[in-house]
């Protein structure tokens, strides 16, 4: 069995890596997070004008036609570079959630817009600090309005349009629906959330009466968000494997320049076994995420649970690397002026991005019992 990428898939890899190292240096975060500006625009456009955008989107609806895999190997350069940009937003969750769920209107109205980065996507789940379960979701729908608040929403801020998950009412499960808000309409107001990472803005979506359109038939929604959030967990792993790849070169070529008592600290063995821990930590995200990968691919039966595997491993082995690189490079790696800092607050962001490490873990020992059990 063949778990490597295709050789196109590996020169798409480099093309992208190619472009991020030209235009996405690390003064590229540092200047998002020490300005006012949402998101790097330039690598925005750079992302849109090679089509990237419309990677997985079928043809028929303006974008590349290609797959899963495709999908992964740019993320993984993303996350190498912690690209200021709202691609996962807008391409991960918004765009493959409409392209899996939305109705056949759904896919002709906002498809080609994502495709082309005319619009950007974003997905409203989360309300507060709490998990999100079918028997909290509060933002309900009635009548083709919304009303309710949705926080913290990646991209929130600058997106058009929305994915919201809904109570549409009911009880259990059958309460939850999808729907699509468009954003710049009436009815939303939005409101900025600090997070770790500034780099990537939040924000508070409060909605107020806003028109919006159910994705298909009511009460299927919380289904659907599992395959939405499987799929994007893959893809955050990947995302996770090239920022815990940047992470330990950053750390080793640190290790072979710095010099202590005459020798490079690479030469000492505390250092040897913090890069070579990383580097376990990252062997080990990678083979998840690969596995996910083929899964999510083939829309295989193990989806679930090779999701849930990627997303723990990959959010261990970041958060790892990135507090390890930061350590390796002592006293210097918690000033501002060091790099280390995007993959830390990177690191910590997507770890939660689509709900705790813990809350997956609970995922996949309830995915495997009910397996073993049926």
């Amino acid at each position: 069995m063949n778990f490597d990428f295709s050789d196109d898939q590996k020169l798409l890899k480099e093309q992208v890596r190619k472009f991020l190292t030209d235009k996405c240096p690390y003064s590229v975060p540092r200047r998002i997070l020490d300005s006012d500006e949402p998101y790097a625009k330039e690598v925005w456009q750079g992302l849109v004008d090679m089509g990237l955008t419309g990677t997985a989107i079928p043809e028929a609806y303006g974008g590349l036609g290609l797959g899963a895999l495709e999908l992964c190997v740019i993320a993984e350069e993303l996350g190498r570079a912690v690209a200021p940009v709202p691609f996962s937003s807008s391409v991960y969750l918004a765009s493959e959630a409409i392209k899996l769920f939305g109705t056949e209107q759904q896919k002709q109205n906002w498809l080609p817009k994502l495709a082309s980065g005319e619009i950007i996507g974003t997905l409203a789940l989360s309300e507060g600090l709490h998990a999100a379960s079918p028997r909290n979701i509060e933002t309900a729908f009635a009548g083709g309005k919304v009303n309710g608040e949705k926080v913290p929403v990646a991209d929130g801020g600058i997106a058009d349009i929305a994915v919201v998950v809904v109570n549409s009412g009911g009880t259990g499960e059958q309460a939850i629906s999808l729907a699509i808000v468009d954003l710049r309409g009436a009815g939303v107001s939005r409101e900025d959330v600090r997070t770790i990472d500034p780099t990537r803005k939040h924000a508070r979506l409060t909605f107020k009466d806003a028109a919006a359109e159910l994705m298909g038939p009511a009460g299927q929604g919380w289904s659907q968000l599992q395959r939405i959030l499987d799929g994007a967990a893959v893809l955050f792993a990947f995302e996770q494997v090239g920022g815990t790849e940047a992470a330990l070169e950053m750390a080793r070529d640190y290790s072979l320049e710095r010099y202590a008592f005459g020798r490079q600290i690479g030469s000492y063995q505390a250092i040897k076994h913090k890069l070579a821990d990383i580097y376990v930590k990252k062997e080990l995200a990678k083979s998840n995420a690969y596995f996910g990968a083929m899964m999510l691919n083939d829309e295989g039966s193990e989806l679930p649970e090779a999701a849930a595997a990627s997303r723990i491993a990959g959010s261990e082995g970041y958060v790892f690397a990135a507090q390890e690189s930061l350590q390796t490079h002592g006293g210097i790696g918690y000033t501002w002026e060091a790099n280390t800092q995007f993959h830390y607050r990177r690191a910590k962001l997507l770890a939660l991005a689509l709900g705790a490490p813990i809350q997956w873990k609970e995922k996949l020992v309830a995915r495997l019992e009910a397996k073993n059990a049926a």
